[in-house]
C-alpha cells in the first residue's frame, strides 16, 4: 500500500498536537534584574565593562555580539552584546556544592544601546540567582561575587 505525503501530513499534525511540552520552571530571580543606564557611548561602555572584568579578576567566559554578527550577515543593528562572566576558582565551589547551580554560571551582563547611543546595563546579582538553591556555601560564594560584579557595572560610569 502507497501513502502519498499530503496524506500523511495530517496524522503527523494530530499525533503532535497530543504530545505534552515539557514543563517551563519560572526562574524566581528574572524578576528582580538589575538596570543600569549609562550616559556614554555604548562602544565606550562596551569596552570598559571588557576591561572591567579582567581587572577585577574575573574571567570573560563568552561574548555574544549580535550586532557584530547581524554586520556579518550585512544588516545593521543598534548594539547587544551578552557578556558571561566567571573564574574557574568560583565554578569549583560552586560545582562542589551544586552541580545544578552550574546551571547558572557564567553570570551574564546583558548591553543594549538606546536610541541616542548611550547605553543600558541588566544582569542578575549572583546574590539573587543562587538564592532558590538554598545552600548555604553558594549564599557565601554569592556574597563574594556580588561586590565585584558591583566593582565591574561601576566602571561603565552612569
Amino acid at each position: 500500500m502507497r501513502f502519498r505525503k499530503a496524506a500523511i501530513l495530517p496524522l503527523i499534525v494530530v499525533a503532535l498536537a497530543g504530545m505534552t511540552t515539557p514543563a517551563t520552571a519560572k526562574h524566581p530571580s528574572r524578576g528582580e534584574v538589575t538596570t543600569v543606564a549609562a550616559r556614554r557611548p555604548f562602544a565606550e561602555v562596551a569596552e570598559a565593562l571588557k576591561a572591567a572584568i579582567a581587572a577585577n579578576g574575573m574571567g570573560l567566559v563568552c561574548h555574544a555580539n549580535a550586532q557584530a554578527g547581524a554586520a556579518s550577515r550585512g544588516v545593521r543593528i543598534k548594539g547587544n552584546q551578552v557578556l558571561m562572566v566567571f573564574r574557574p576558582d568560583f565554578a569549583i565551589r560552586m560545582l562542589a556544592v551544586s552541580t545544578e547551580a552550574g546551571f547558572e554560571a557564567p553570570i551574564r551582563l546583558y548591553l543594549t544601546e538606546n536610541e541616542d547611543g548611550t547605553a543600558t546595563l541588566r544582569y542578575v546579582k549572583p546574590s539573587v540567582i543562587f538564592r532558590p538553591y538554598h545552600q548555604p556555601e553558594l549564599d557565601r560564594l554569592a556574597a563574594e561575587l556580588d561586590p565585584i560584579f558591583e566593582k565591574i557595572i561601576a566602571a561603565i560610569g552612569k
